[in-house]
């Protein structure tokens, strides 16, 4: 039995649906993937997916890419098409595969309720479903696998992703530390830059260090975050997706916004504080009950806007006050994560 999962993007989706990965490998199923180059990184050469195709981002996509993915994607023959984004573009690309079964939500239940015209079998959630976890494994009902709850994310770790890590923080030789990560995203989902130098300066009192991450075309944010910081922050060394993982497993705490490094955080089961204003934390969130939310909530809420004049801000009311006691209590001694080392 072969599965192809369509989950093009973003980083924080990508890694929301890697439970469903590990459900459908445990079911005996064969795994194909088709995902966009920027979360590649993540899946490259994963044991679980027998058959990885990437896409470049919609606006560089030529004609004569597209007819060679679609052909390596009926070259597999797959028996169905999981679509787990919801968007035209994912449910054209789940029909163009070929398979004789494609799989995706209901019209209430996708980004684009338009696309599930393109869906001939359309599952809807139940109530109590809330978290986008739980939200791709329900889709796995179709195929007989009950695996509402399951929170295995396979992420490899490959040794030269250890390595990069540990000559990093040998370099710069830094103590038990904090990952604050201010980018990725859209702007108004992100904390201002000057909030975690607050936050660094806070917790160097404390005797805990910050290292401040940062993604391709975020050096300028991480540095702002230093500069705010009075120089009690450093700026990361470089890491791809992968390294980054690694770099949270030896971090006694991330805080980040509702993106992608804080998800691979969560997945990799580092205590995190994670802030939120225009989306909702019970559908993305920390799944962990002892991680610690930090939140304003504005009229518009749960919105999934990029711009909204009516969440606009919202995320320059939480103070760095609020944030370092959610860190304090993420980190009193009953509830201290397990050593990573």
């Amino acid at each position: 039995m072969k599965a192809l999962i369509v989950r093009l993007s973003s980083i924080g989706d990508v890694v929301h649906t890697l439970p469903a990965l590990a459900s459908l490998r445990k079911g005996g199923w064969d795994i194909g993937w088709l995902v966009e180059t920027p979360a590649l990184t993540l899946l490259d050469g994963h044991p679980d997916i027998m058959h990885l195709v990437s896409l470049p981002r919609s606006g560089g996509v030529r004609l004569a890419t597209l007819r060679a993915t679609r052909n390596l994607l009926r070259e597999q023959a797959y028996d169905v098409v999981l679509d787990m984004q919801g968007l035209w573009k994912s449910a054209i690309w789940a029909r163009l595969a070929g398979a004789s079964r494609v799989v995706g939500f209901a019209p209430q239940w996708r980004k684009e309720p338009g696309s599930a015209f393109l869906i001939p079998e359309q599952v809807n959630l139940p109530e109590q479903v809330t978290h986008v976890v739980d939200k791709n494994l329900t889709l796995l009902r179709s195929l007989s696998i009950e695996a509402v709850g399951d929170r295995a994310f396979p992420l490899p770790r490959r040794q030269e992703n250890i390595d990069h890590v540990e000559h990093g923080l040998a370099e710069m030789s830094i103590g038990p530390f904090a990952i604050l990560n201010p980018g990725g995203g859209w702007a108004t989902k992100l904390w201002p830059a000057e909030r975690f130098g607050e936050l660094a300066r806070a917790l160097k009192e404390r005797g805990l260090e910050s290292l401040v991450t940062w993604g391709p075309g975020e050096e300028r944010l991480a540095d702002r975050v230093v500069e705010a910081s009075g120089d009690t922050a450093r700026r990361c060394f470089a890491t791809t997706l992968s390294q980054y993982a690694e770099l949270a497993r030896r971090a006694r705490i991330v805080v980040a916004a509702d993106t992608g490094p804080l998800h691979l955080a969560c997945a990799v089961k580092t205590p995190v504080v994670a802030l939120f204003g225009p989306t909702d934390p019970a559908r993305n969130g920390p799944f962990d009950p002892v991680d610690g939310v930090v939140r304003r909530v504005p009229l518009c809420a749960p919105c999934y806007r990029r711009r909204c004049t009516a969440h606009d801000g919202v995320m320059k009311a939480i103070h760095t006050d609020e944030v370092l006691r959610a860190i304090e209590r993420r980190l009193t001694p009953g509830l201290r994560a397990k050593s990573h080392a």
